[in-house]
């Protein structure tokens, strides 16, 4: 079995105050090209941590990862910069999408770092607000959008330097029931058109278009019984009024 993304020993520590938290404690994981890896996890789990720390946004306390045979940790920052140039595209649930640009610029913009033309821009962002079913929406800003087409100018963004690893960090967050199932299902047409996907998230309804399930607790993964134990136990407390983990 072929291994695209290969994480070994993975740790990484803050110091807050006089306090250390250990946002991930010892993570070994192998992920292979084309698989789509939901993490599941509560707020504070260390899931985002974690994919930060994939797309080469951040790096770790200790531990090592390898993307295609190239480890980041030996990455200078204009390496990185590369790598998430060309490897990786983000989805994040806050969607990101500049204001005071149309669609079809929030499309764009990664391009610019790439030195290619204004009438490339256009065509390659077109291309990819269709694919999103938005290319209608072309010219609307931010604030004329809804947040479920919010996300998918950020999930056309995100394809616009053709990445192998899209990268989401609870892309339906933000949105509505029905909103989000659909932003699923865009991400779920781009794992089955090739790329490797990793969505890290607390909602359930994300593993039923997985290939493969990940549970994070306290920076470590454990069993699904265990997960489901501790979520069990949350539950319980909030049902008591009791206080619960911290988002």
């Amino acid at each position: 079995m072929t291994i695209f993304i290969q994480i070994r020993d993975l740790r990484k520590t803050y110091v807050m105050g006089k306090s250390t938290v250990h946002a991930l404690d010892g993570i070994d994981l192998d992920i292979i090209p084309g698989s789509f890896t939901v993490v599941m996890g509560p707020s504070g789990s260390g899931k985002s941590t974690l994919l930060h720390l994939i797309g080469g946004l951040d790096r770790p306390t200790s531990g090592s990862i390898v993307v295609d045979g190239e480890p980041l940790e030996k990455m200078d920052e204009n390496q990185l910069a590369e790598y998430r140039r060309k490897m990786v595209g983000f989805i994040f649930q806050s969607f990101n999408l500049v204001a005071t640009m149309n669609a079809a610029e929030n499309v764009g913009f990664p391009m610019r770092f790439a030195r290619t033309t204004n009438r490339e821009r256009r065509t390659r962002s077109m291309e990819l607000l269709k694919r999103v079913g938005l290319d209608d929406r072309a010219l609307h800003k931010p604030t004329e959008l809804s947040g479920g087409q919010q996300q998918r100018v950020a999930i056309a963004r995100s394809l616009v330097n053709q990445p192998k690893i899209i990268l989401a960090d609870e892309p339906t967050g933000n949105l509505d029931t029905a909103s989000g199932y659909g932003i699923m299902q865009l991400l779920s047409v781009l794992h089955k058109a090739g790329h490797t996907v990793i969505v890290v998230t607390h909602d359930p309804r994300m593993q039923h278009f997985s290939t493969h399930i990940i549970y994070l607790l306290d920076g470590r993964i454990v069993s699904e019984a265990e997960y489901q134990a501790a979520s069990t136990f949350d539950f319980a407390e909030t049902s008591e009024g009791e206080t619960t983990h911290e988002s």
